[in-house]
């Protein structure tokens, strides 16, 4: 490498690391005139970028997840809470929201950028899916390394690299993260992944056998570990309660 590229090479990281260090300053967002609890649209406070949906966001039941790409938990329930939308998601809207735990997962922020990033050409629920399912390939690397790792499935995705590499360094993206943790800090979230029916928090439901727990026995998995308990003591109650078969 020469010296010249050597020069352009730091000056990108320099940028790309300025933008992750703005951001995990956390920028404080004024959202207390706004309800969490509904579909946000693009506005200046979410740096143009509205939420991401999937399902039928004209239902009367819809669900919320606040995660982190980098969350062990939000990995488990990956899987589950995909299941059970794509089952349901001609009856129920779902929406994804960031909320990177910066202290504890140091990879965090940056997945988050990745997805927000290739969701500017269209492909936020692909990069969404493949940072989740391939959560041990990249949880652990370096911020380079890391970088060319995101950089690489989203070659793999058909994403122009150049463009999604700029991501990183968009003040637009990292608006709408701060926007995300501002909403979920709202709610008074504090861990992930966290997740919200109809503006209740069903996080920390628990259930022993064909029945929920009650008795705070922190024993008893959680609802969102199980696709057959989440849709039977989440999604199902909440249908039926707006009048939406089930069947």
């Amino acid at each position: 490498m020469t010296k010249k590229t050597w020069i352009i090479f730091a000056v990108i990281c320099a940028g790309i690391i300025g933008g992750l260090i703005y951001l995990a300053g956390g920028n404080k967002i004024d959202v207390s005139d706004i309800n969490p609890s509904v579909k946000q649209t693009a506005t200046d406070k979410s740096g143009q970028i509205a939420d991401h949906t999937f399902g039928n966001m004209d239902s009367k039941v819809i669900l919320i997840e606040y995660g982190d790409y980098q969350c062990p938990g939000c990995g488990s329930a990956y899987p589950v809470i995909k299941e059970v939308v794509e089952k349901y998601k001609d009856k129920m809207g779902f929406i994804f929201r960031n909320f990177p735990l910066y202290s504890l997962h140091p990879n965090a922020l940056a997945a988050a950028t990745a997805a927000e990033s290739a969701a500017k050409q269209g492909k936020f629920w692909e990069m969404h899916d493949t940072l989740y399912r391939n959560q041990s390939d990249w949880n652990q690397l370096g911020a380079s390394d890391r970088t060319e790792y995101f950089v690489s499935q989203a070659s793999s995705l058909g994403l122009d690299t150049a463009k999604f590499r700029s991501g990183f360094d968009e003040k637009d993206i990292q608006q709408k993260i701060n926007f995300d943790v501002a909403l979920g800090k709202k709610l008074g979230i504090t861990g992930t992944p966290s997740f919200f029916i109809n503006n209740k928090n069903v996080s920390d439901i628990r259930y022993n056998g064909d029945k929920l727990d009650t008795s705070g026995n922190t024993s008893y998995p959680l609802v969102w570990n199980s696709a057959t308990a989440f849709e039977k003591f989440v999604i199902k109650p909440a249908l039926e309660e707006n009048g939406i078969s089930t069947n």
